[in-house]
């Protein structure tokens, strides 16, 4: 009785807790209040929209759809304890937003330090180093469970740009596995053909934890830029056929990324400093154009920094075009891990087409923001 006792007295602790951090920390995060959209589209605009995209393939180019790098999650911060306790995972909910939405597929990542991650002041920061053998192990379980969903029969994983226009056709959800941070490669470079087997086809170098490749973005910003084993590994991602994501990245790991690289780099989820409006996530005009320069693109990120409605979403994605040009610009959602989104689910992607179709954009250039230039970097990547 007396340990039965002490079970339901420290379950309701925790419980309290949960609410506690829930309320006053996570609840931003796992329950964003649906942002305003700040327009409106008529009948027939939104029918025109949702033909563009019946007509052509619409690729978010970074999510989390449903939280999986969660699944199978081990040895957590006591906070993402928390966001994995009262937030869960719920892949089949974001899919049946994305088929109701009208995307037909988009970069799944799984997140390779979430075990060393915590909630900080000012976001989320590493709490401690791997274990030996950890960042490897939990890589493992990443992919089996992304792979789970495909063997479910829920979503077709998509190794090549035809194969998202297959599965598209066959109306079936693509998944491009992708995982965001680097840290399991351990410095051994061979671990790049069995990530590549194993389906992956877009790698982060870094994500909040500096590692053996280089340099985060956020936090205390190291002065090594891109390391010699990054530099490797970036050169052995072109040899292979694995798109280099720079999200996350200090500006001298990007610079020094688009220094070795002979493929394109992308930035899949940030947006561009201006004077009005700075922060640590956001790159510098200069970063951007050396990205575009290397054939690569810049996803817009739909983030809850210094706009509040769909509405400036659509603004950010005009100033990308005007920075770096339509051939460089791409949707970076990071669906359902994303910090009190303007875009909080796919089905409202329909608003964004008719949005900027109503701004004057041609179907031409909608389809490479939408989906035409993540597929094109995808087979540039895998060329020769």
């Amino acid at each position: 009785m007396g340990t039965r006792r002490k079970l339901v007295i420290g379950g309701g602790a925790l419980l309290g807790l949960g609410a506690v951090g829930y309320w006053f920390g996570l609840r931003p995060i796992l329950h964003p209040d649906p942002p305003a959209v700040g327009f409106t589209l008529s009948d027939a605009e939104m029918a025109t929209a949702r033909a563009f995209m019946a007509s052509n393939p619409i690729v978010d180019s970074h999510a989390h759809p449903g939280r999986t790098f969660l699944k199978s999650a081990e040895n957590l911060s006591f906070k993402i304890k928390l966001y994995k306790l009262l937030g869960g995972t719920f892949e089949g909910r974001t899919l049946s937003d994305m088929r109701a939405g009208g995307v037909d597929g988009a970069v799944f990542n799984g997140v390779a330090d979430i075990q060393l991650l915590t909630l900080g002041d000012s976001g989320l920061i590493p709490e401690r180093e791997f274990a030996p053998g950890e960042a490897w192990e939990s890589y493992r379980r990443q992919i089996a469970d992304l792979q789970a969903i495909e063997v479910a029969g829920k979503a077709a994983i998509c190794r090549t740009a035809a194969d998202v226009r297959a599965a598209k056709a066959a109306g079936r959800i693509g998944m491009i596995l992708a995982m965001e941070g680097a840290d399991f490669l351990d410095q051994d470079l061979t671990r790049l053909q069995q990530v590549f087997d194993d389906g992956v086809r877009m790698l982060t170098l870094v994500h909040y934890h500096n590692n053996t490749l280089g340099d985060i973005m956020t936090g205390e910003i190291g002065n090594r830029g891109l390391t010699g084993f990054g530099r490797e590994v970036v050169q052995a991602m072109n040899g292979v056929g694995i798109v280099p994501d720079l999200s996350h990245a200090s500006e001298q790991t990007v610079l020094d990324a688009v220094s070795v690289a002979t493929k394109p780099v992308v930035i899949t989820h940030t947006h561009i400093n201006t004077d009005a409006l700075q922060n640590p996530r956001f790159i510098d005009r200069d970063v951007a154009q050396a990205i575009a320069g290397t054939g690569g693109y810049i996803g817009a990120w739909p983030v809850g920094i210094g706009e509040t409605t769909l509405a400036e979403f659509i603004d950010r994605i005009d100033f990308l075009v005007e920075t770096v040009g339509e051939d460089h610009v791409a949707m970076g959602s990071d669906m359902d891990a994303n910090y009190k989104p303007v875009l909080e689910t796919y089905r409202k992607m329909p608003l964004v087409v008719g949005a900027l179709m109503k701004r004057g954009y041609s179907d031409e250039t909608l389809a490479k923001i939408m989906g035409g230039n993540v597929l094109r970097v995808m087979e540039t990547t895998q060329a020769g």
